[in-house]
């Protein structure tokens, strides 16, 4: 029973889902280019993935999160706190393998808090990440003494700041190779589909011989790694660390997940859709700009997309 996912919602309403986003996706690049002639060009389309790439990552730790049934509301928070934590050691005192470690093993550290509560203390994640988010935060004000931090070494301003051939950022590379392994884990592992079967049903997945409590905890530290992992990223692209870098980071990681099809129930959703999904914000922020449209009709234009996918969602799951 272990090597079977657990599907709440039938094949072919969830394929409807994902070709209806990725239609609508495809709608929106047309439209835009059409507009306006700038934003087809090949560096904006390279531009959009690197706008796509810190919430796009944090999406893949998001996914994993959502799959079990449950979310993280801290991310956001993370992602300042290791960037803070990042910068602080990237100053040239420590080799660059020194704050790219502390980044990803701080967000290991918060997310695996956020984890057993969640999972052995039975505290809702809603109660428990909202309250990491505020915690968090905090640190990362006591760390940095409430100011940026500047004066990265050109060896970590690299990391993200990179070019590939002189022409792909680094940081799309990390983005689209996060996005391949976790493809990889969630379709073709076994710890994948015990994923799938912890939010499917979890009652199950217990009779199953599944340790629910240790796959909700790793899911919690690994959306907490990749947290950090974006927050050095970040740092990396800025070349500075400040304390309220990543407000609202979370909500663009979930809106990302929703959109892409994965179901708020948990237990189904394919792993490229947190892609689309962060896409799609990315390219509806990046034409607005283009066209000089005011920041604020971005959130109208995000949260209708928002509101169609949980309505798809919800109206797929109601025709179980």
């Amino acid at each position: 029973m272990d090597s079977l996912a657990v599907k709440k919602n039938p094949p072919r309403l969830m394929a409807m889902r994902e070709f209806i986003m990725l239609f609508i996706l495809g709608g929106i690049v047309i439209v835009l280019c059409i507009l306006s002639p700038a934003f087809a060009d090949a560096k904006n389309f390279i531009n959009i993935f690197k706008q796509a790439a810190i919430s796009g990552i944090l999406a893949c730790g998001m996914m994993c999160v959502i799959l079990t049934g449950g979310f993280d509301l801290s991310v956001g928070s993370i992602v300042g706190f290791s960037g803070v934590i990042a910068a602080l050691f990237a100053q040239g005192n420590y080799p660059v393998v020194v704050p790219v470690f502390l980044a990803i093993a701080s967000g290991l550290a918060v997310g695996l808090v956020n984890g057993a509560c969640v999972s052995y203390l039975a505290i809702p994640a809603f109660v428990v990440t909202l309250g990491t988010q505020s915690i968090v935060r905090g640190l990362a004000y006591l760390a940095s003494g409430g100011i940026p931090i500047f004066g990265v070494t050109r060896a970590y301003e690299k990391i993200a700041g990179g070019l590939l051939f002189n022409f792909v950022p680094l940081l799309v590379i990390y983005y689209v190779l996060i996005v391949l392994l976790f493809g990889y884990i969630l379709s073709k592992t076994v710890y994948g589909r015990r994923i799938y079967m912890v939010g499917g049903n979890e009652t199950s997945a217990k009779v199953s011989g599944i340790n629910v409590n240790a796959v909700k905890m790793s899911v919690y530290g690994i959306c907490g790694l990749l947290a950090g992992a974006a927050g050095c990223l970040l740092t990396s692209r800025t070349i500075s660390g400040s304390p309220v870098t990543g407000s609202g980071y979370e909500l663009d990681a979930i809106a990302a997940v929703v959109i892409g099809g994965i179901s708020l129930d948990g237990g189904s959703g394919k792993w490229y859709g947190s892609m689309i999904g962060a896409l799609m914000l990315a390219v509806i922020s990046n034409g607005l700009d283009i066209m000089r449209v005011p920041s604020y009709y971005q959130y109208l234009f995000k949260g209708s997309i928002i509101v169609i996918a949980v309505y798809l969602d919800v109206r797929s799951r109601a025709k179980q």
